[in-house]
């Protein structure tokens, strides 16, 4: 009984420890950016589709990534068919088309057609300026996505032009998370 106990409270304690992801607006990250230059990570999501919620619960929610996307970039979590007003590059990008009584698909936000996203979930990445980089669409695992996640975070993903070099940079990655 002791025994048992002891492996509860264990667990217990360590649930504690457990880091999640610092989510916040893109409004919100690009403020910090100003004061402390980090990439953005954006996942942007909506709340009909269940591959975003196998990402944010699997994927999002595992230790290795959540601490890896807290200490190299700035995360936001955004619903691509929202009403939240997004200030990017002198823009102010809303959802006018959102209806509030629609039960699943709703419009889509402009600041998701700004990013060209045409699935969910999709990961986007911008650099330390703010300056958009590239999309990553679809459910990836902890391990799919850390060639994403480093690739960006390195700055890798300005040699890889051609698909060549991005096939040599795939077959010598080595990955870490899920160890």
């Amino acid at each position: 009984m002791k025994k048992l106990l002891y492996i509860c409270a264990l667990i217990f304690m360590s649930s504690l420890s457990a880091q999640e992801i610092n989510w916040m607006t893109f409004d919100e990250a690009l403020e910090a950016q100003a004061k402390n230059p980090k990439k953005i990570i954006v996942d942007a999501y909506t709340t009909w589709c269940g591959p975003c919620k196998l990402l944010d619960k699997n994927t999002f929610g595992d230790q290795q990534v959540a601490d890896f996307i807290n200490e190299n970039y700035y995360a936001v979590k955004f619903n691509a068919e929202g009403t939240e007003e997004v200030n990017y590059l002198d823009n102010v990008y809303t959802n006018p088309r959102h209806d509030p009584n629609r039960r699943g698909r709703n419009s889509q936000h402009e600041f998701a057609q700004a990013m060209k996203l045409r699935g969910y979930p999709s990961i986007v990445f911008f650099d330390e300026k703010g300056n958009y980089i590239q999309p990553v669409v679809g459910y990836k695992t902890p391990r799919q996505l850390e060639i994403f996640l480093k690739m960006i975070a390195n700055d890798d993903y300005k040699d890889l032009t051609t698909q060549e070099k991005w096939q040599a940079y795939q077959d010598s990655f080595k990955y870490t998370f899920g160890e």
